[in-house]
Protein backbone atom coordinates (compact mmCIF):
# COMPACT_ATOMS: atom_id res chain seq x y z
CA UNK A 1 0.00 0.00 0.00
CA UNK A 2 1.21 3.45 -0.53
CA UNK A 3 0.87 6.14 2.09
CA UNK A 4 -2.26 8.67 1.72
CA UNK A 5 -0.23 11.21 4.14
CA UNK A 6 1.61 12.82 0.45
CA UNK A 7 -1.89 14.29 -0.68
CA UNK A 8 -0.42 17.68 -0.93
CA UNK A 9 2.39 16.80 -3.39
CA UNK A 10 -0.27 15.59 -5.99
CA UNK A 11 -1.98 18.66 -7.02
CA UNK A 12 -3.50 19.29 -10.34
CA UNK A 13 -0.16 20.67 -11.19
CA UNK A 14 1.55 17.47 -10.63
CA UNK A 15 0.21 14.60 -12.26
CA UNK A 16 2.92 12.24 -12.00
CA UNK A 17 3.27 9.08 -13.61
CA UNK A 18 3.49 5.28 -12.16
CA UNK A 19 2.60 1.68 -12.56
CA UNK A 20 -0.36 0.53 -10.02
CA UNK A 21 -2.80 -2.05 -9.60
CA UNK A 22 -5.64 -2.65 -7.21
CA UNK A 23 -8.65 -4.81 -6.19
CA UNK A 24 -10.52 -3.34 -9.51
CA UNK A 25 -7.58 -3.30 -11.71
CA UNK A 26 -5.57 -6.30 -10.70
CA UNK A 27 -3.27 -6.31 -13.59
CA UNK A 28 -0.73 -3.89 -13.15
CA UNK A 29 -0.79 -0.70 -15.54
CA UNK A 30 -0.01 3.16 -16.09
CA UNK A 31 -1.79 5.53 -13.91
CA UNK A 32 -1.69 8.61 -12.29
CA UNK A 33 -2.27 10.16 -8.72
CA UNK A 34 -4.54 13.14 -7.79
CA UNK A 35 -4.44 14.20 -4.40
CA UNK A 36 -5.31 10.41 -2.92
CA UNK A 37 -7.02 9.41 -6.19
CA UNK A 38 -4.91 6.63 -8.39
CA UNK A 39 -6.60 7.28 -11.83
CA UNK A 40 -6.02 4.33 -14.35
CA UNK A 41 -4.92 5.86 -17.64
CA UNK A 42 -5.76 3.00 -20.12
CA UNK A 43 -9.58 3.06 -18.71
CA UNK A 44 -9.69 7.14 -19.40
CA UNK A 45 -7.85 6.17 -22.88
CA UNK A 46 -10.70 3.23 -23.75
CA UNK A 47 -13.28 6.01 -22.92
CA UNK A 48 -11.81 8.26 -26.15
CA UNK A 49 -10.53 11.16 -23.62
CA UNK A 50 -6.99 10.74 -25.76
CA UNK A 51 -8.82 10.61 -29.05
CA UNK A 52 -7.62 14.22 -30.39
CA UNK A 53 -4.13 13.01 -29.93
CA UNK A 54 -3.09 11.32 -33.17
CA UNK A 55 0.15 10.31 -31.80
CA UNK A 56 -0.61 8.34 -29.29
CA UNK A 57 -0.60 4.61 -30.04
CA UNK A 58 -3.61 2.25 -29.19
CA UNK A 59 -3.74 1.09 -25.83
CA UNK A 60 -0.24 2.19 -24.66
CA UNK A 61 -1.59 3.04 -21.39
CA UNK A 62 -2.43 -0.55 -20.54
CA UNK A 63 1.35 -1.74 -20.39
CA UNK A 64 2.77 -2.99 -17.22
CA UNK A 65 5.71 -0.44 -17.61
CA UNK A 66 6.10 3.23 -18.75
CA UNK A 67 8.31 2.57 -21.12
CA UNK A 68 6.53 2.68 -24.37
CA UNK A 69 4.85 5.80 -23.14
CA UNK A 70 8.22 7.40 -21.47
CA UNK A 71 9.54 6.99 -25.39
CA UNK A 72 7.00 9.16 -27.07
CA UNK A 73 8.05 12.61 -28.35
CA UNK A 74 7.78 15.42 -25.77
CA UNK A 75 5.14 16.95 -28.24
CA UNK A 76 2.43 13.69 -27.62
CA UNK A 77 3.25 13.53 -23.36
CA UNK A 78 2.43 17.28 -23.47
CA UNK A 79 -0.77 16.64 -25.06
CA UNK A 80 -1.93 14.26 -22.94
CA UNK A 81 -0.78 16.13 -19.52
CA UNK A 82 -2.55 18.91 -21.22
CA UNK A 83 -5.95 16.86 -22.20
CA UNK A 84 -5.19 14.87 -18.60
CA UNK A 85 -5.60 18.52 -16.56
CA UNK A 86 -8.66 20.12 -19.06
CA UNK A 87 -10.51 17.12 -18.17
CA UNK A 88 -9.92 16.63 -14.30
CA UNK A 89 -10.62 20.60 -14.06
CA UNK A 90 -13.65 20.51 -15.65
CA UNK A 91 -14.97 16.93 -15.19
CA UNK A 92 -13.02 16.34 -11.68
CA UNK A 93 -15.89 13.70 -11.26
CA UNK A 94 -14.41 10.71 -13.45
CA UNK A 95 -15.67 7.06 -13.65
CA UNK A 96 -15.53 5.02 -11.09
CA UNK A 97 -14.13 2.24 -13.12
CA UNK A 98 -11.11 4.55 -13.76
CA UNK A 99 -10.46 5.22 -10.17
CA UNK A 100 -8.99 3.86 -6.76
CA UNK A 101 -8.69 5.21 -3.41
CA UNK A 102 -4.95 5.10 -2.04
CA UNK A 103 -4.99 2.87 0.51
CA UNK A 104 -6.14 0.40 -1.98
CA UNK A 105 -3.56 0.54 -4.81
CA UNK A 106 0.22 -1.50 -4.68
CA UNK A 107 2.59 0.61 -6.44
CA UNK A 108 5.17 -1.27 -8.74
CA UNK A 109 8.41 -0.32 -10.46
CA UNK A 110 7.22 2.46 -13.30
CA UNK A 111 9.94 1.50 -15.60
CA UNK A 112 11.62 -1.24 -16.84
CA UNK A 113 15.39 -0.45 -16.30
CA UNK A 114 18.28 -1.10 -19.07
CA UNK A 115 21.32 0.46 -17.10
CA UNK A 116 21.84 2.22 -13.83
CA UNK A 117 24.52 5.02 -13.75
CA UNK A 118 24.91 7.25 -10.14
CA UNK A 119 27.12 10.07 -10.13
CA UNK A 120 28.16 11.94 -6.79
CA UNK A 121 27.14 15.87 -8.29
CA UNK A 122 27.25 17.39 -5.40
CA UNK A 123 30.11 19.47 -3.48
CA UNK A 124 29.66 19.78 0.04
CA UNK A 125 29.11 15.47 -0.38
CA UNK A 126 32.46 14.98 -1.83
CA UNK A 127 33.87 17.46 0.40
CA UNK A 128 32.16 16.21 3.97
CA UNK A 129 33.20 12.46 2.59
CA UNK A 130 36.60 13.18 2.00
CA UNK A 131 37.20 15.04 5.36
CA UNK A 132 35.75 12.04 6.96
CA UNK A 133 37.49 9.73 5.28
CA UNK A 134 40.53 10.50 4.69
CA UNK A 135 41.13 13.79 6.46
CA UNK A 136 41.13 16.10 3.55
CA UNK A 137 38.11 17.46 2.34
CA UNK A 138 39.27 18.38 -1.49
CA UNK A 139 36.91 17.06 -4.27
CA UNK A 140 38.35 14.23 -6.70
CA UNK A 141 40.77 15.93 -9.09
CA UNK A 142 38.33 15.69 -11.93
CA UNK A 143 34.99 16.94 -10.02
CA UNK A 144 35.26 20.77 -11.39
CA UNK A 145 35.49 18.98 -15.04
CA UNK A 146 32.62 16.77 -15.52
CA UNK A 147 30.13 15.05 -13.00
CA UNK A 148 31.99 12.20 -11.89
CA UNK A 149 30.20 8.84 -11.55
CA UNK A 150 30.06 4.74 -12.19
CA UNK A 151 27.86 2.15 -13.30
CA UNK A 152 25.67 0.62 -10.68
CA UNK A 153 23.56 -2.89 -11.09
CA UNK A 154 19.80 -2.03 -12.36
CA UNK A 155 18.84 -5.30 -11.41
CA UNK A 156 19.16 -4.50 -7.92
CA UNK A 157 16.54 -1.11 -8.18
CA UNK A 158 13.57 -1.75 -5.90
CA UNK A 159 10.17 -0.02 -5.65
CA UNK A 160 10.19 2.45 -2.27
CA UNK A 161 8.60 -0.54 0.75
CA UNK A 162 10.87 -3.54 -0.17
CA UNK A 163 12.56 -4.35 2.89
CA UNK A 164 16.50 -3.78 2.81
CA UNK A 165 18.05 -6.95 4.01
CA UNK A 166 21.56 -6.03 5.70
CA UNK A 167 24.59 -7.66 2.84
CA UNK A 168 27.20 -9.15 3.11
CA UNK A 169 30.71 -8.72 2.36
CA UNK A 170 34.63 -8.67 2.97
CA UNK A 171 35.77 -5.91 5.01
CA UNK A 172 38.90 -5.02 7.78
CA UNK A 173 37.70 -6.29 11.21
CA UNK A 174 37.96 -3.24 13.13
CA UNK A 175 37.49 -5.17 16.10
CA UNK A 176 40.27 -7.50 16.19
CA UNK A 177 43.57 -7.14 17.33
CA UNK A 178 46.25 -6.98 17.43
CA UNK A 179 46.00 -5.27 13.33
CA UNK A 180 42.55 -4.51 12.89
CA UNK A 181 43.49 -2.81 9.66
CA UNK A 182 44.93 -5.67 8.16
CA UNK A 183 42.28 -8.50 8.77
CA UNK A 184 39.98 -8.25 6.70
CA UNK A 185 36.39 -10.88 7.02
CA UNK A 186 33.33 -12.06 5.53
CA UNK A 187 30.43 -11.04 7.40
CA UNK A 188 26.69 -8.52 7.29
CA UNK A 189 28.06 -5.17 6.99
CA UNK A 190 28.38 -3.43 10.54
CA UNK A 191 28.21 0.01 8.52
CA UNK A 192 24.93 0.34 6.81
CA UNK A 193 23.79 3.82 5.47
CA UNK A 194 21.05 5.47 3.63
CA UNK A 195 22.36 8.36 0.59
CA UNK A 196 19.24 10.98 -0.55
CA UNK A 197 19.28 11.46 -4.54
CA UNK A 198 17.68 12.23 -7.54
CA UNK A 199 17.04 9.88 -10.47
CA UNK A 200 16.56 10.93 -13.91
CA UNK A 201 14.71 8.53 -15.72
CA UNK A 202 15.24 8.50 -19.40
CA UNK A 203 12.61 8.86 -21.74
CA UNK A 204 13.32 9.50 -25.71
CA UNK A 205 15.91 7.12 -26.83
CA UNK A 206 19.49 8.41 -27.80
CA UNK A 207 21.35 6.34 -30.60
CA UNK A 208 25.05 5.30 -29.96
CA UNK A 209 27.50 7.39 -31.08
CA UNK A 210 25.48 10.44 -31.72
CA UNK A 211 26.43 12.78 -28.54
CA UNK A 212 24.28 15.22 -27.00
CA UNK A 213 24.48 18.80 -25.94
CA UNK A 214 23.15 19.52 -22.18
CA UNK A 215 21.18 22.34 -23.39
CA UNK A 216 18.90 19.38 -25.45
CA UNK A 217 19.33 16.95 -23.33
CA UNK A 218 15.21 17.67 -21.75
CA UNK A 219 14.08 16.19 -24.69
CA UNK A 220 15.01 12.81 -23.58
CA UNK A 221 14.49 13.22 -19.92
CA UNK A 222 10.86 11.72 -18.85
CA UNK A 223 11.18 12.97 -15.55
CA UNK A 224 12.41 12.94 -11.90
CA UNK A 225 12.19 10.23 -8.67
CA UNK A 226 13.69 9.99 -5.12
CA UNK A 227 16.40 7.52 -5.21
CA UNK A 228 17.80 5.71 -1.86
CA UNK A 229 21.11 4.19 -2.74
CA UNK A 230 21.72 1.84 -0.11
CA UNK A 231 25.30 1.79 1.04
CA UNK A 232 27.70 -0.16 3.16
CA UNK A 233 30.45 1.88 3.78
CA UNK A 234 32.67 -1.08 5.19
CA UNK A 235 32.78 -3.10 2.36
CA UNK A 236 32.93 0.22 -0.07
CA UNK A 237 36.03 1.28 1.56
CA UNK A 238 37.77 -1.63 1.11
CA UNK A 239 36.81 -2.77 -2.49
CA UNK A 240 37.46 0.56 -3.68
CA UNK A 241 41.20 0.48 -3.54
CA UNK A 242 41.85 0.68 -6.52
CA UNK A 243 38.81 0.35 -8.50
CA UNK A 244 34.96 1.88 -7.94
CA UNK A 245 32.13 0.67 -5.71
CA UNK A 246 30.55 -2.80 -6.48
CA UNK A 247 29.39 -4.90 -3.49
CA UNK A 248 29.18 -1.95 -1.02
CA UNK A 249 26.31 -0.66 -3.44
CA UNK A 250 24.73 -3.43 -5.50
CA UNK A 251 22.74 -5.14 -2.79
CA UNK A 252 19.51 -2.51 -2.95
CA UNK A 253 18.84 1.04 -4.34
CA UNK A 254 15.31 2.31 -3.90
CA UNK A 255 13.69 4.27 -5.72
CA UNK A 256 9.90 6.58 -4.97
CA UNK A 257 7.16 5.49 -7.32
CA UNK A 258 5.76 7.89 -8.84
CA UNK A 259 7.83 9.68 -11.66
CA UNK A 260 7.34 13.52 -12.11
CA UNK A 261 7.39 15.09 -15.13
CA UNK A 262 9.97 17.64 -16.40
CA UNK A 263 6.35 19.09 -16.78
CA UNK A 264 5.64 19.96 -13.46
CA UNK A 265 8.85 21.26 -12.44
CA UNK A 266 9.44 23.69 -14.84
CA UNK A 267 8.77 26.35 -12.78
CA UNK A 268 10.72 25.61 -10.31
CA UNK A 269 14.21 25.93 -12.44
CA UNK A 270 16.71 27.88 -10.91
CA UNK A 271 20.28 29.01 -11.73
CA UNK A 272 23.08 26.26 -10.60
CA UNK A 273 26.45 27.02 -9.71
CA UNK A 274 29.07 28.49 -11.71
CA UNK A 275 31.78 26.62 -13.50
CA UNK A 276 35.04 26.65 -11.86
CA UNK A 277 36.92 25.60 -15.53
CA UNK A 278 36.35 26.28 -18.95
CA UNK A 279 33.79 23.61 -20.58
CA UNK A 280 33.68 21.66 -23.63
CA UNK A 281 30.51 22.43 -25.41
CA UNK A 282 28.51 19.74 -24.96
CA UNK A 283 28.53 20.59 -21.07
CA UNK A 284 27.95 23.82 -21.70
CA UNK A 285 24.37 24.51 -19.69
CA UNK A 286 23.24 28.25 -19.03
CA UNK A 287 20.23 29.72 -17.70
CA UNK A 288 18.19 27.96 -14.89
CA UNK A 289 19.69 24.62 -15.33
CA UNK A 290 19.20 23.36 -11.82
CA UNK A 291 15.82 22.90 -10.03
CA UNK A 292 15.08 24.41 -6.74
CA UNK A 293 13.96 20.81 -4.97
CA UNK A 294 13.61 20.61 -1.10
CA UNK A 295 14.88 17.11 0.32
CA UNK A 296 14.44 15.82 3.58
CA UNK A 297 15.45 12.50 5.36
CA UNK A 298 13.84 10.74 8.10
CA UNK A 299 14.98 7.66 10.50
CA UNK A 300 12.67 5.38 12.53
CA UNK A 301 13.92 3.04 15.08
CA UNK A 302 11.95 -0.17 15.76
CA UNK A 303 10.04 -1.15 18.74
CA UNK A 304 6.68 -0.07 20.81
CA UNK A 305 5.45 2.47 22.51
CA UNK A 306 8.29 5.70 23.20
CA UNK A 307 11.25 3.98 21.20
CA UNK A 308 8.90 3.27 17.66
CA UNK A 309 6.83 5.06 15.69
CA UNK A 310 8.66 8.65 16.32
CA UNK A 311 11.11 9.81 13.03
CA UNK A 312 13.88 12.10 13.72
CA UNK A 313 14.65 14.49 10.89
CA UNK A 314 18.64 13.94 9.80
CA UNK A 315 19.26 16.29 6.92
CA UNK A 316 17.24 18.63 5.03
CA UNK A 317 19.22 19.98 1.87
CA UNK A 318 18.10 21.14 -1.64
CA UNK A 319 19.03 19.65 -5.21
CA UNK A 320 19.98 23.48 -6.43
CA UNK A 321 23.09 22.74 -4.53
CA UNK A 322 24.16 20.30 -6.60
CA UNK A 323 27.28 21.50 -8.74
CA UNK A 324 26.40 19.59 -11.73
CA UNK A 325 22.61 19.84 -13.41
CA UNK A 326 20.88 16.51 -14.70
CA UNK A 327 20.83 17.73 -18.09
CA UNK A 328 24.77 17.63 -17.79
CA UNK A 329 24.56 13.81 -16.54
CA UNK A 330 22.91 12.80 -19.72
CA UNK A 331 25.61 14.67 -21.61
CA UNK A 332 28.58 13.32 -19.88
CA UNK A 333 27.01 9.93 -20.61
CA UNK A 334 26.33 9.62 -24.12
CA UNK A 335 30.00 12.11 -24.63
CA UNK A 336 31.86 9.02 -25.29
CA UNK A 337 29.20 7.80 -27.76
CA UNK A 338 27.01 5.66 -25.10
CA UNK A 339 23.42 5.57 -26.26
CA UNK A 340 20.94 6.38 -23.64
CA UNK A 341 17.68 3.97 -22.88
CA UNK A 342 14.36 4.56 -22.24
CA UNK A 343 13.90 3.34 -18.23
CA UNK A 344 17.77 4.29 -18.01
CA UNK A 345 18.24 5.71 -14.35
CA UNK A 346 20.95 8.46 -13.49
CA UNK A 347 21.32 8.85 -9.82
CA UNK A 348 22.66 12.74 -9.09
CA UNK A 349 24.46 11.29 -6.03
CA UNK A 350 24.30 12.34 -2.24
CA UNK A 351 22.51 15.39 -2.02
CA UNK A 352 24.02 17.66 1.06
CA UNK A 353 24.07 21.12 1.67
CA UNK A 354 27.28 23.03 3.52
CA UNK A 355 25.98 23.28 6.83
CA UNK A 356 25.40 21.07 9.84
CA UNK A 357 22.24 19.22 9.32
CA UNK A 358 21.99 19.67 5.74
CA UNK A 359 23.49 15.94 5.33
CA UNK A 360 22.30 13.45 2.99
CA UNK A 361 23.38 10.23 4.80
CA UNK A 362 24.87 9.52 7.82
CA UNK A 363 28.77 8.94 7.06
CA UNK A 364 28.53 13.08 6.92
CA UNK A 365 26.28 13.23 9.62
CA UNK A 366 28.45 11.06 12.33
CA UNK A 367 31.77 12.40 10.52
CA UNK A 368 33.07 8.64 9.39
CA UNK A 369 31.34 6.98 12.39
CA UNK A 370 33.03 9.36 15.01
CA UNK A 371 30.66 10.74 16.70
CA UNK A 372 26.47 9.44 17.72
CA UNK A 373 23.39 10.68 16.34
CA UNK A 374 20.31 10.52 19.01
CA UNK A 375 17.30 10.02 17.68
CA UNK A 376 13.77 10.82 19.22
CA UNK A 377 13.14 7.71 20.52
CA UNK A 378 15.88 7.41 22.47
CA UNK A 379 18.05 5.46 20.36
CA UNK A 380 21.79 6.49 19.53
CA UNK A 381 22.89 5.85 15.90
CA UNK A 382 25.75 5.78 14.35
CA UNK A 383 25.09 3.43 11.65
CA UNK A 384 21.52 1.51 10.97
CA UNK A 385 20.36 -0.84 13.03
CA UNK A 386 17.98 -3.94 11.92
CA UNK A 387 14.67 -2.51 12.06
CA UNK A 388 15.46 1.15 11.24
CA UNK A 389 12.82 2.62 8.85
CA UNK A 390 14.48 4.84 6.60
CA UNK A 391 12.21 7.59 4.90
CA UNK A 392 13.17 10.05 2.00
CA UNK A 393 10.85 12.77 0.39
CA UNK A 394 11.06 16.09 -1.98
CA UNK A 395 8.78 18.72 -3.10
CA UNK A 396 9.44 21.71 -5.26
CA UNK A 397 6.61 23.51 -4.72
CA UNK A 398 2.87 24.11 -3.70
CA UNK A 399 1.23 21.38 -5.52
CA UNK A 400 4.40 19.21 -6.43
CA UNK A 401 6.37 16.45 -4.59
CA UNK A 402 7.58 13.19 -5.12
CA UNK A 403 5.79 11.55 -2.10
CA UNK A 404 7.91 9.06 -0.15
CA UNK A 405 10.93 6.76 -0.61
CA UNK A 406 11.00 4.17 2.24
CA UNK A 407 12.85 1.14 3.26
CA UNK A 408 13.55 -1.17 6.63
CA UNK A 409 16.56 -2.88 7.63
CA UNK A 410 15.97 -6.67 7.80
CA UNK A 411 18.81 -8.92 9.17
CA UNK A 412 21.30 -10.20 7.06
CA UNK A 413 20.93 -13.51 5.58
CA UNK A 414 22.77 -16.66 7.08
CA UNK A 415 26.22 -17.16 5.63
CA UNK A 416 26.95 -19.98 3.41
Amino acid sequence: MTSPSYSHHFSIHNLPYGIASSPSHPTPQCATRLHNTIIFLADLQSAGLFSSIPSLPPNIFSHSTLNPFASLPRTTQTQVRHVLQCTLQSQPSLPDSSTSDITTVTMHLPVSIPSFTDYSCSLPHNQHAGLAILNNPTPPPAFFHFPIGYSGRASTIIISGTPITRPLGHFYDRTSSPSPSKSVIFAPTRTLDYELELGVIIGRPLPPNQGLKAQDAEEHIFGLVVVNDWSARDIQSLEMIPLGPLNGKNFATSISPWIVTLYALEPFKTQGPEPRVTLPAHLVDPGKASYDISVLVEVEEAGEGEKGGRRTVLGRSNARELFWSVRQMCAHLASTGCDLRTGDVLGTGTVSGEGEGEYGCLLEVTKGGKEVVKLEGGGERVYLEDGDVVTLSAWAGEGVGFGECVGQVRPAREIL
